[in-house]
Parts: structure tokens; C-alpha cells; sequence
């Protein structure tokens, strides 16, 4: 990459910034989920080199500027993982999954206060430009973790049930901007369903996505479409729902 970014490398390379790789860093990274989610590992192993290689881009740039080097970046992963594991590599004690996660945030938010760093709202510290299902999850979590929670499941299916309700009446009353909002609400408590649940939703999410295309795609090779009627596509469908199962 040094040499790409230097006088007489790339032209393309050269003009990048880190404004214009951000896209791709992105792109590449919904790659290596598409690969995980297709068990494909030879081409898992490829997007996986393409991800790194952003890292290296950005790095790379930084080190141009004088700002630090990737070598830095390193160091600090490696100290903070031996920092915020002292159950792994000190004499703390975590039995659980929920206690290292417990204990993680306890070290992150002692490591802000040794830096000075203000402490802000809980809420803050995550993105507002990540998916949607993916900032839903982060933000109910952090609240869950003060006990800004249900008890259970089953109180969120209650939840899940008044929502629904609350849309059908939005619905009666036409009032678009009213459903907009009931049904934001509505995707909001389904995220905390899976969290009880211990399914992560975007995932879940993307694997029906996968589903539907392929069976879509089944009654799509098979169909004339437009034209097919709705009964010959559910026949269809349920072929192809057959042949996954």
C-alpha cells in the first residue's frame, strides 16, 4: 500500500482519501457477512483479506500525515483485549458470558474517566448512521444494562401484542405519519423480542432475505411473470419452501 500511495504508484490509489474509502469499507464488510452467511469459507477467507486490506488503506493514510501508523492500531487492540479480559489474564473472576460483558463495560468506562474524557448520556457512544436494527439492539441493550428492561419474554410479547393493536388503530385512522411511528415502534419491541430471545435481528433479518430470494427466484424461473396469478405463484412458493425443508 506504501508503495501504491507513494510518487509514481497508482493514480487511483493515490487520489483516495479517507472520506472516498469509507463506501468501501462498508461494501466489503457486508461481503465478508454475505460469505459467513453462505458458509462459503475459500471465498470467506478472500473478503476477509479485501476487509483488512481497507484497514491497511487507512492506516496507511494516517501514516502519511504523520498522525500514527498501523503499527499503533495493533498495539491497541492487543493492550485493550488484555485490559478488559483480567479474567483471562489477571486474577479477576467471570463465570458467565453476561459477567465478561458486565465487567467489559465496567473497564471502558474507568479507561474514559482515567483520559478525562466527559462522561455523556449511555445512548450517545453509539452511531446514529449504523443500521437501523443494529443501533435498535445497541441502545435497548445499554438501557437493559442500568434495568431499563422487561422482566421476560413473555412481557415483551405482551408489548408486541399492544403495538400491534396501537398500528391496527393508526391504520383506521389513516394517518400515515401516526403509522409511520407505530410501526417504528413496533420493529423497536420485535428487536428486544430477539434480544431476550438471544437471536441477533440483523442477522435474522439478512437470513430471510437470503430465503425469500431464493424461493422467489424459484417461483421466477418457473412463472411467467408479470402474468402468473397469485394461486400459481403460492403453489410455486410452496415447492420451493418443500425443497428447503
Amino acid at each position: 500500500m506504501a508503495r501504491l500511495r507513494a510518487p509514481g504508484g497508482c493514480p487511483w490509489d493515490r487520489e483516495q482519501s479517507f472520506d472516498t474509502i469509507k463506501p468501501y469499507l462498508v461494501e466489503e464488510t457486508y461481503e465478508v457477512l454475505d460469505a459467513i452467511d453462505r458458509r462459503d469459507w475459500s471465498g470467506l477467507a478472500e473478503e476477509l483479506g479485501d476487509l483488512m486490506l481497507e484497514a491497511v488503506f487507512f492506516a496507511e493514510m494516517a501514516a502519511e500525515e504523520g498522525k500514527f501508523r498501523i503499527d499503533d492500531s495493533l498495539d491497541a487492540v492487543c493492550e485493550k483485549l488484555v485490559r478488559r479480559h483480567p479474567h483471562v489474564f489477571g486474577d479477576a473472576s467471570a463465570k458467565t458470558a453476561d459477567d465478561v460483558k458486565r465487567r467489559w463495560d465496567e473497564i471502558k468506562a474507568d479507561e474514559k474517566k482515567s483520559k478525562g474524557v466527559e462522561q455523556k448520556g449511555r445512548l450517545e457512544s453509539v452511531p446514529r448512521n449504523m443500521p437501523a436494527l443494529v443501533e435498535a439492539q445497541q441502545i435497548s441493550s445499554k438501557a437493559a444494562a442500568v434495568g431499563f428492561d422487561w422482566e421476560n419474554a413473555e412481557q415483551v410479547l405482551e408489548k408486541l401484542e399492544e403495538e400491534l393493536h396501537e398500528l391496527a388503530g393508526a391504520r383506521e385512522a389513516a394517518a400515515q405519519a401516526e403509522i409511520e411511528g407505530e410501526v417504528g415502534d413496533l420493529l423497536f419491541v420485535l428487536v428486544n423480542l430477539a434480544r431476550f430471545l438471544k437471536v441477533d435481528p440483523e442477522q435474522a433479518l439478512r437470513k430471510t432475505n437470503a430465503k425469500f430470494r431464493k424461493r422467489f427466484g424459484f417461483v421466477e424461473r418457473r412463472a411467467k411473470l408479470p402474468g402468473a396469478s397469485i394461486q400459481e405463484m403460492e403453489v410455486l412458493w410452496q415447492e420451493a419452501k418443500a425443497a428447503d425443508d
